[in-house]
C-alpha cells in the first residue's frame, strides 16, 4: 500500500511493472502468456490471526502511560517515547516549532549536556532517532537489555529536566539545521508541491495547512522564550506513552519506570485539534513549474482521518486504483496505452483527516492533457463501478504481510513499539492495529464502492507539474548573516558533580549470537547458505549471482538494468499482470536490483504461501520473455529516470564522481540508471545475450533466511532451481584491467541555477581491496565522517549549522574501495564548507588524528551494538552474503567483538592515514555557479565549471566552460 505524506510526482526511477499482451519467445516468435494455474494462498484472516503483541500496562501517578511487551528473541529493548503533539496543533506564526523542538530534544539535557547521541553510542544504541507528524513526536532507541536503565535515564532526563539545556546558542544552532533540511527538500524536483496542495486544500486557520517542517519566516521568528513555552504546554508526562519492547517485562520495567519517571510532575495534557473534512465549492485547477523530466498530472481529494471507519476502505481504493502492481491505472495508462510511464494513487491517513490522491506522470513526447483526460475517465470509471472481490483481497494481504513483516523488528520507525504506541497515542487503544487489521480482512467490494463514491465524487484539486523554472525561492532572513558558532570542543564540559540526577552504570552485557549457517548443494552444484530465524512466519531468498554494475559493457551502461527492469514484465508462461496478481494474492514481494559486484533477485515470502512463491521466483529468473513491445515501454520509463536523474541535484553529483575517480572506462566508473544513448539502442537480443551471460545457474549461489527448517527447505529449493541447466554460451567475466587514474585534485562545479543548497561530493580510491581487512579503516572513520557524532558531520550541522547533515562512507568492492564524502549544505556557505571538510580531513590525517575518548567511544559503540544489529531476517541475510562475497568465515561478526577490543589510537590512526590522503580528492559541486564560484575560488583548488547536461542531447559528456 502506498501510504505516504508526500505524493509520488516525480522519482529518479519510473521503472514500473508491465503487461506482457504479446510476448515472444526464445525464437522471437510472438506468443500469448498461456494462464498458469492459481495456487492456493492463505486466507486473509488467516493472516491477520498471526498478528498479535501481547503487552502489560500500567500509569504512573503523574499520567505517564505504560506499556511493555516481551520478546526474548535478542537481548535488546525498544524504549520508545511518543508525544501526543504534532504540527496540527501549532498556533499562527509558530509553524515547525514540534519539529524545531525534536531537534531541541537530541541537544543534551540539565544532567547529560552533551549530545544525546554520545551516551547512546556508549551503550551500543541501534535504531535511534527522533520524527516530527503532523499529529505526535516520537523518539525512540533500541539499546542492549543491560543498558536499559540509562536509556530511561535519557529519555526521562530531557522529559523532566530539559529546560536548564536548552541555550540561545543551541536555539540559534538548531534552527540553521532545521532551515538546511528543509532546503535539502525544497532543493529537489517537486520538492514544493506539498506546501501548495495542503494550501488549497485546507481553509485558513485549518490545522493541517501546514507541513511539519514549517516555513521559512516562522522559524526566523521563533524566539528562546517561544520555545520552551512549547515544552511546558506539551511534554509533560500525562501527554505521552512509553512503550518498551523486547527482552523485558512489566514486572522488571516498573520499577525501573517509577524511578526515573515518577518524580516528573505532570504538565498539561493536549487534546487534539479539531479538523473537520474541508470539501471544496468547485475544482481547482494549477500548474506548478519545476525541473522535472516529464510532466505529472495530479488529483486530491480531503477524505477522513485514520480512526475513521472509511478509512481502511478508502485505503484498499487506493491500492487497487493506482498502489499495487496490478492497479487499474498500472494496466490502462502504463502497460495498455502507454502514455504514461508511472502512475500512483493512494490514501495519507493523519489522525483527523486526510489526502487521497492520484497520480500520473506523462510519457515524453505524450499531449499532457491526454493523459489528464484518461486519469480522469478511469477514476470516474472506477468510482462508479467499484473494485472486483479480487482486487480487495489482494490489496489487503499486500497490506498484512507487511505488517506481519514489520512486527519482527521490536523497534525503529514500524516495529512492535510503534504499533502499541500508534494505538495507544492516536485511539487511546494499544489493540487498535487488530482492528485495523481485522478490518482489511473483511471489507467488502460494496463498502470500498460506497466510500469511494461518497470522498471521490467531491470536487478535487488538479496540479500539473510541468518541465520550467520554479517561482522564486523563500530564503530565510538570517541565512546570509549566518556565523559559525564557537566550536563545542571550546566549551568547558560541565562539572557531573553539579548534577542533580546520575546517569546509571551499564550492566552485564551479552554478547552477539549469530544465527548458525549451515549450507547445502542443489542437484546441479548450486551452493545454498542458509540460517534459520523463527520470529515471524517469513522466507526471504536472495539468488545471487556474481554480476552487479560492474558487469554492465562500458560500452552500454544502463543494459543490466533495462534487463532487471524487465523480469517481471512477463515470462513464457505468465503475463506482467498475472505476475503482480499472484504476487499481491501470495503477499509475496519479488524484486530484481544490482549492488556494485553482485546482481540479486530476491523473494520475501510468507511462510504459509512459500511453495507458490518458490515457482514464480523461479519462473521470473529462468523464463523472462523480454517481448520486444514490453522492451521499448520499459526502456521509455528507465529513459525518463535518466532525465530525471539529470535535473536532480544528487543524482548529477552521484553520476558525474565515479567516472572521474575512476575513469570512464572502469568497471565501477558507473552509476544511475545508465547512458541514455546506449540504453535508447537496446533491443530484445542484448538483453537476452547479457541475462544468459550473467543470470545462469554456473554463476549463483542461494541464501536463504526463513522460519523453515533448511532439511525441509532444501528439496523445494533443489524442485525449482536444482535442475537449471546453463546456457550453451559462455559465463560472464568481468575484467579491471583498465587502470584508475593518477588523482587530480580539483573541484568540478556543475551550474544547477536557482539551488537554495549546493551539493558537495568528494572521494578518492583507497589503495585497499574488498577482501581486504578494513575494521580499523571503518572504525576511524567513524570518528572523521562515520555516523552522527563524527568529526564533519557535528563540525558542519552541530556545531555550525550550515548542514542537515554530513557523511563519509568507506564503500567497499571487491576490487577497489573508494572514500566518498557527501554535504548537502546551504548556498552562501558552499565554500567554507568545503574548506572546513578538507581542514577536518587534513587535520584528521596529520596532527589531530584519533582521540583516546573517541576510540573509547567507538569501540564501545561498536561491541554493544552488534546483538541489535542482527535482529531482523533482512540484517542476517545480507551479513551472510557480505561474508561470502568477502570471503569471511560464517562466524565472522562473532569475532567482531575480540578485534575492536584490540584496537588502539596508533592502528586507526596508521588505518586512516594510509586510505585517506587529502591531496588526492576529487570535487563535485552542484550548485548556482553565480554564487558558489567565486566562494570556491578562494581555496586554492583548480575550479572546472561545468553546464548541467544539455537536455536535447542527454547522454552526451557535459560542457566544459
Amino acid at each position: 500500500m502506498r501510504h505516504r505524506l508526500l505524493p509520488l510526482l516525480v522519482t529518479s526511477a519510473f521503472l514500473t511493472p508491465g503487461i506482457a499482451l504479446a510476448q515472444t519467445g526464445p525464437m522471437n516468435r510472438p506468443m500469448m502468456a498461456r494462464p498458469m494455474p492459481v495456487a492456493p494462498a492463505a486466507p486473509v484472516a488467516e493472516l491477520v490471526r498471526r498478528v498479535d503483541i501481547p503487552f502489560e500496562s500500567f500509569t504512573l501517578p503523574n499520567g505517564l502511560k505504560v506499556l511493555v511487551h516481551e520478546d526474548r528473541k535478542a537481548p535488546v529493548v525498544a524504549v520508545s517515547v511518543w508525544y501526543n503533539v504534532g504540527s496540527k496543533d501549532e498556533p499562527k506564526g509558530k509553524t515547525g516549532f514540534a519539529h524545531l523542538f525534536e531537534h531541541l530534544m537530541f541537544n543534551g539535557s540539565e544532567n547529560s549536556p552533551g549530545d544525546f547521541f554520545e551516551p547512546l553510542q556508549q551503550i551500543g544504541a541501534t535504531d535511534y532517532n527522533g520524527t516530527t507528524s503532523f499529529d505526535r513526536t516520537n523518539y525512540f532507541q533500541t539499546v542492549p537489555t543491560a543498558a536499559i536503565e540509562r536509556a530511561l535515564f535519557l529519555e526521562s532526563d530531557r522529559m523532566g529536566h530539559l529546560l536548564g539545556a536548552v541555550t540561545q546558542e543551541k536555539l540559534d544552532n538548531q534552527r540553521g539545521v532545521v532551515q538546511n533540511e528543509k532546503r535539502q527538500g525544497d532543493n529537489r524536483p517537486g520538492g514544493l508541491v506539498f506546501y501548495k496542495v495542503l494550501e488549497e486544500l485546507f481553509p485558513e486557520g485549518h490545522p493541517y495547512r501546514h507541513t511539519p517542517i514549517g516555513s521559512m519566516a516562522d522559524l526566523d521568528a521563533a524566539s528562546l522564550d517561544d520555545v520552551k513555552q512549547w515544552f511546558r504546554d506539551n511534554y509533560g508526562p500525562n501527554n505521552a506513552v512509553l512503550v518498551l519492547a523486547g527482552d523485558i517485562n512489566a514486572r522488571q520495567a516498573r520499577p525501573l519506570v517509577e524511578k526515573y519517571f515518577g518524580e516528573i510532575k505532570r504538565g498539561p495534557v493536549n487534546v487534539p485539534a479539531a479538523a473537520s473534512v474541508p470539501v471544496l465549492k468547485a475544482p481547482k485547477a494549477f500548474t506548478m513549474r519545476d525541473r522535472v523530466a516529464a510532466t505529472t498530472v495530479s488529483r486530491y481529494w480531503p477524505v477522513p482521518g485514520q480512526l475513521d471507519k472509511q478509512m481502511v476502505a478508502l485505503d484498499i481504493a487506493g491500492s487497487v486504483l493506482g498502489g499495487l502492481s496490478s492497479s487499474r491505472l498500472d494496466n490502462a495508462l502504463v502497460r495498455d496505452e502507454k502514455i504514461a510511464v508511472q502512475v500512483s494513487a493512494g490514501l495519507s491517513p493523519f489522525q483527523r483527516a486526510g489526502l487521497f490522491s492520484v497520480s500520473a506522470t506523462v510519457k515524453p513526447g505524450v499531449d499532457p492533457a491526454l493523459v489528464e483526460r484518461r486519469l480522469d475517465e478511469l477514476v470516474a470509471q472506477f468510482v462508479a463501478e467499484g473494485p472486483r472481490p479480487e482486487e480487495v483481497t489482494r490489496a489487503a494481504t499486500t497490506e498484512v504481510a507487511a505488517r506481519v513483516r514489520g512486527l519482527e523488528q521490536v523497534g525503529g520507525f514500524g516495529g512492535k513499539a510503534v504499533a502499541l504506541a500508534e494505538g495507544q497515542v492516536y485511539a487511546g487503544d494499544p489493540l487498535y492495529y487488530k482492528k485495523t487489521l481485522a478490518q482489511y480482512a473483511r471489507t467488502s467490494p460494496a463498502q470500498v464502492r460506497a466510500a469511494m463514491q461518497q470522498w471521490l465524487r467531491r470536487p478535487p484539486l488538479k496540479l500539473t507539474l510541468a518541465p520550467g523554472e520554479r517561482e522564486a525561492y523563500e530564503e530565510a532572513k538570517t541565512v546570509a548573516a549566518a556565523a559559525p558558532a564557537a566550536t563545542k570542543a571550546a566549551t568547558k564540559p560541565q562539572d557531573p558533580s553539579t548534577f542533580k540526577r546520575r546517569m546509571p552504570d551499564v550492566g552485564q552485557l551479552t554478547g552477539l549470537d549469530f544465527p548458525d549457517v549451515q549450507h547445502a548443494t542443489l542437484s546441479n552444484g548450486v551452493k545454498v547458505h542458509y540460517a534459520q530465524r523463527t520470529a515471524v512466519p517469513t522466507t526471504l531468498v536472495s539468488l545471487s549471482f556474481d554480476a552487479g554494475q560492474a558487469a554492465d559493457p562500458t560500452s552500454a551502461r544502463g543494459t543490466q538494468a533495462l534487463m532487471l527492469g524487465l523480469i517481471d514484465e512477463g515470462t513464457t508462461t505468465r503475463s506482467s499482470v498475472q505476475i503482480a496478481e499472484e504476487q499481491e494474492r501470495l503477499g509475496a514481494n519479488i524484486s530484481a536490483g544490482a549492488t556494485i559486484d553482485r546482481t540479486n533477485v530476491s523473494l520475501n515470502a510468507l511462510t504459509p504461501n512459500l511453495a507458490p512463491s518458490l515457482d514464480l521466483l523461479a519462473d521470473l529468473v529462468k523464463n523472462a520473455a523480454f517481448a520486444p513491445a514490453e522492451v521499448e515501454r520499459v526502456k521509455a520509463q528507465q529513459l525518463t529516470a535518466i532525465s530525471q536523474e539529470l535535473k536532480d541535484p544528487n543524482g548529477i553529483a552521484q553520476r558525474t564522481l565515479p567516472g572521474l575517480l575512476y575513469g570512464e572506462n572502469h568497471p565501477y566508473a558507473t552509476s544511475g540508471s545508465g547512458n541514455p544513448a546506449a540504453v535508447a539502442k537496446l533491443g530484445r537480443a542484448d538483453l537476452v545475450a547479457f541475462k544468459d551471460r550473467w543470470l545462469r545457474p554456473d554463476n549463483l549461489e542461494i541464501f536463504v533466511v526463513s522460519d523453515v527448517p533448511l532439511a525441509q527447505l532444501r528439496p523445494m529449493l533443489d524442485q525449482r532451481f536444482g535442475n537449471w541447466a546453463k546456457p550453451a554460451g559462455a559465463k560472464g567475466t568481468k575484467s579491471f584491467a583498465a587502470k584508475i587514474p593518477v588523482a587530480k585534485p580539483r573541484v568540478v562545479l556543475i551550474d544547477r541555477p536557482g539551488s537554495p543548497q549546493s551539493i558537495i561530493y568528494g572521494g578518492l580510491v583507497t589503495p585497499f581491496r574488498g577482501t581486504d581487512d578494513l575494521v580499523d579503516l571503518i572504525s576511524a572513520n567513524d570518528i572523521l565522517g562515520g555516523n552522527f557524532l563524527s568529526r564533519i558531520n557535528m563540525d558542519l550541522r552541530e556545531t555550525k549549522g550550515w548542514s542537515y547533515g554530513v557523511r563519509g562512507t568507506v564503500q567497499r568492492s571487491v576490487e577497489a574501495v573508494p572514500y566518498i564524502i557527501s554535504a548537502p549544505v546551504q548556498a552562501d556557505r558552499t565554500g567554507d564548507s568545503l574548506a572546513a571538510l578538507m581542514s577536518n580531513v587534513r587535520e584528521f590525517t596529520a596532527s589531530k588524528g584519533v582521540s583516546e575518548p573517541e576510540l573509547a567511544r567507538t569501540v564501545a559503540n561498536n561491541i554493544r551494538s552488534l546483538p541489535g544489529s542482527f535482529e531482523t531476517s533482512p540484517a542476517v541475510l545480507n551479513a551472510m552474503q557480505t561474508n561470502v562475497l568477502y570471503k569471511r568465515p560464517d562466524n565472522y561478526y562473532e569475532t567482531l567483538a575480540s578485534i575492536y577490543q584490540g584496537q588502539t589510537v596508533a592502528k586507526l590512526d596508521a588505518a586512516a592515514r594510509r586510505a585517506i590522503r587529502p591531496e588526492n580528492f576529487v570535487w563535485v559541486v552542484v550548485g548556482e555557479a553565480a554564487k558558489v564560484q567565486p566562494q570556491l575560488a578562494k581555496l586554492g583548488l583548480p575550479v572546472e565549471l561545468r553546464a548541467a547536461e544539455p537536455e536535447a542531447a542527454p547522454g552526451m559528456p557535459p560542457r566544459t566552460r
